[in-house]
């Protein structure tokens, strides 16, 4: 099994039903590194990143040859991050319920092992009786892809609450990829009913697969 059956494309007219409801697919946008001083320190709060601009042209910037290009499927909103450990965030809408993308990135080397940081998200997503997430590893040019696809009933992490107790989630879906190479990893999270994400496993594994360095 390879990357491409990991993330299996779902029906054609699915996807393009979700396609119509959402914007205009925004232009891909470029990654700039943050040092480990711009990460929050315990017990302040994380201030709020810039709001992207849909439809800006990618802008290399200081020619560090880490910059990470990438571009979110067709009908996701992209949105401001909502604190610093996130480099871009976005709003997956779905009949079923909203699903949220995250992008997060800690500087060359930073953000814990790979390993430790997959099975974080996995034991946040009590699997559904009987099954076992999909996970699988591929070399894409000088990027090496670790992916994992879960289903079940997830608790979010209280990191990522704006304030209450995280509540179980029944019927959700994680999609998530570690993308190591030069000036990385980063780290790529998609969590939300499976109903809207079922649809996106694919182009998920596309916006992974295309990522490039400039």
């Amino acid at each position: 099994m390879n990357l491409r059956t990991l993330f299996a494309l779902t029906p054609v007219l699915a996807l393009a039903g979700l396609a119509a409801c959402g914007p205009e697919e925004p232009e891909g946008r470029v990654i700039k590194p943050i040092s480990s001083q711009d990460a929050p320190q315990a017990g302040e709060q994380p201030a709020p990143g810039p709001a992207p601009t849909p439809g800006a042209p990618p802008v290399a910037g200081g020619g560090t040859g880490t910059d990470l290009q990438y571009q979110i499927p067709e009908g996701w909103v992209a949105e401001p991050p909502a604190n610093t450990m996130r480099l871009a965030q976005a709003r997956i809408p779905g009949e079923a319920g909203d699903g949220e993308f995250a992008l997060f990135y800690f500087g060359p080397g930073g953000g814990g092992g790979t390993e430790a940081n997959i099975q974080r998200w996995l034991g946040q997503l009590e699997a559904e009786p009987g099954s076992q997430p999909e996970r699988e590893t591929v070399q894409e040019g000088d990027f090496t892809i670790y992916a994992v696809v879960g289903r079940g009933t997830l608790t979010p992490s209280p990191m990522t609450m704006q304030g209450g107790t995280p509540e179980p989630q029944p019927g959700s879906m994680l999609l998530g990829a570690v993308v190591e190479g030069p000036g990385g990893p980063w780290f790529f999270k998609v969590t939300g009913p499976a109903g809207t994400l079922e649809p996106y496993r694919e182009p998920f594994f596309e916006m992974v697969r295309n990522v490039e360095l400039r």
